[in-house]
């Protein structure tokens, strides 16, 4: 998944547990597809603040996600189902044994 697509993923799953500003500014840059620049003129301060934010902003999301693993698990179920719906019977084993980890 490329890096602007995954993250905007993660901020989907973990956004929550960001500050209202982190999530803001994120959500921004990588789903708005602001410059730095751009959100820091809006939001009144400087682009190095935006960007320390941000940066703040994607490690906890990193680590959400090392710790939980739900985008991956959630990736992965609907491969699974995919399979699933086109003959491949091992795949529900595989799917209810992802449910059984969460």
């Amino acid at each position: 998944m490329e890096k602007n697509l995954y993250i905007g993923a993660l901020l989907e799953v973990y956004g929550q547990f960001l500050s209202e500003k982190q999530r803001e500014l994120t959500y921004h840059y990588y789903n708005d597809d602001l410059s730095l620049s751009e959100i820091a003129e809006n939001e009144g301060i400087t682009r190095q603040g935006v960007r320390d934010i941000i940066k703040r902003a994607e490690t906890t999301l990193f680590d959400m996600e090392k710790n939980c693993g739900y985008l991956s698990k959630f990736t992965e179920l609907k491969m699974l189902k995919g399979e699933y719906e086109s003959g491949k019977e091992a795949a529900l084993g595989e799917i209810l044994e992802i449910i059984d980890t969460l």
